[in-house]
């Protein structure tokens, strides 16, 4: 069959694959919701001779918003969300580790480290990487 003919049938995108796209789409959606607390915050006066509202939230969009993205994406069965993916859980790890150890945080710690060793353990699932290596996939994926 010829690669523009209709009925080629395409890999139907892994459960695997699908699963770590939604919990990717969640972390960063999480992003942007801190985002826009800090934004509240700062407004409502509450500075922090530490650190900046405004930048923090700057830099909370623009990761949260890739990282949504790149969810969204790998649910839609586009490889290059897989890589965002891939970054933010290996970003994560140290994250968790440093929350429970170091800032005595381990009811937030334990539940990110242990989301971000969950995704990705989906996203190196064998039907998530056969899916990824396949041939027959359209160009667009």
């Amino acid at each position: 069959m010829s690669s523009t003919d209709p009925d080629r049938r395409v890999p139907s995108i892994p459960k695997t694959l699908r699963w770590a796209g939604l919990g990717t789409a969640a972390q960063g959606a999480l992003g942007l919701i801190v985002a826009v607390v800090l934004v509240v915050r700062e407004l409502a006066g509450h500075h922090e001779a530490a650190i900046s509202g405004y930048g923090t939230a700057i830099w909370f969009a623009v990761i949260g918003g890739a990282v949504l993205a790149g969810g969204i994406a790998l649910t839609h069965g586009k490889r290059w969300g897989r890589g965002i993916s891939m970054m933010a859980q290996i970003l994560l790890l140290p994250v968790s580790y440093s929350l429970i150890t170091g800032s005595g945080l381990p009811w937030i710690g334990v539940p990110v480290g242990v989301l971000a060793l969950g995704l990705l353990v989906l996203l190196f699932a064998p039907a998530s990487l056969s899916w990824l290596e396949a041939d027959d996939l359209p160009p667009d994926a």
